[in-house]
């Protein structure tokens, strides 16, 4: 575990050597993106998975970003993490064939994961651009963890030498580009989510869900458990592009809320609505 540990450590650091988040000194930019963490509900010992999503990236686009997450050991571990929508949506990158792009650490008994993203390609295509879901995270429920207990998802700075070797502490969550030799640093707001010990459904966030209907979730278009911002995407990529970006049948009758038949553009205002807090329910 310890030479894993060093390698996955080396690994971030080769990476951040690509990226912006080694650069200095930081200009801010015009601009703040949101990152936001799902929530979960699941039972005791059983699995659960939430999305991490940016949103609102300003037109020059992310080259690179690092933050971790905390979290409560005694009450999650964490499995996995796979780079979600928005990472695959970005043009392969040449410099992936060295280094993957996306990487994370996960460290289970100190309750924290490290995720990174970075590109030494400054050009468009290679670039965070638009919003949805940076990651998946998926864990498991301790065995003994009490029913109505709460795990945090807290999206924290890296800890890490600000620069190698500098022994200054990084304080800041790294999200931005550069341009001409400069670090152009995002404003970044954030919204944590919480892992919560209770009567899930099959481990998955859940909301309104009608009593014995199975896999439908109100506003779920994407079918992974949870409503958010990523619905409202998917139900706008698939109206854009049927073909490429159709929703399941069963994401259609997810999609399908804003009391009109058929799924359009109006629903997937309504769930951004419920993201935005201005409505309470869907």
């Amino acid at each position: 575990m310890k030479t894993k540990k060093i390698v996955i450590g080396a690994m971030a650091a080769a990476m951040l050597s690509l990226s912006v988040c080694s650069l200095a000194p930081a200009f801010a930019a015009d601009g703040t993106v949101q990152i936001t963490v799902g929530s979960a509900q699941a039972k005791a010992g059983e699995k659960f998975t939430v999305d991490v999503s940016i949103k609102d990236i300003p037109a020059e686009g992310i080259q690179g970003c690092q933050f971790s997450l905390d979290f409560d050991s005694t009450v999650i571990t964490i499995d996995s993490v796979e780079a979600g929508s928005l990472i695959k949506s970005v043009t392969s990158d040449p410099t992936s064939s060295v280094l993957p792009s996306f990487n994370s650490f996960i460290d289970n008994k100190g309750g924290t994961m490290n995720l990174i993203w970075a590109t030494s390609v400054d050009e468009s295509a290679y670039l965070l651009k638009g919003e949805g879901v940076f990651c998946t995270i998926t864990g498991t429920v301790a065995s003994g963890a009490a029913n109505g207990a709460k795990s945090d998802l807290k999206v924290v700075p890296t800890v890490r030498d600000n620069l190698p070797q500098s022994g200054v502490v990084n304080e800041d969550i790294d999200v931005g580009y550069t341009k001409d030799g400069e670090r152009i640093k995002y404003n970044a707001d954030l919204k944590n989510g919480v892992v919560t010990v209770g009567d899930g459904s099959g481990g998955q966030t859940t909301t309104e869900k009608p009593s014995g209907s199975g896999k439908y979730l109100k506003g779920d278009a994407n079918c992974d458990g949870s409503v958010n911002i990523a619905d409202a995407t998917a139900i706008i990529q698939a109206i854009g592009n049927k073909d490429k970006y159709g929703l399941s049948e069963q994401g259609a009758k997810n999609a399908d809320v804003d009391g009109q038949e058929g799924v359009t553009g109006s629903d997937a205002l309504e769930i951004q609505k419920l993201e935005a807090g201005m409505i309470d329910k869907l």
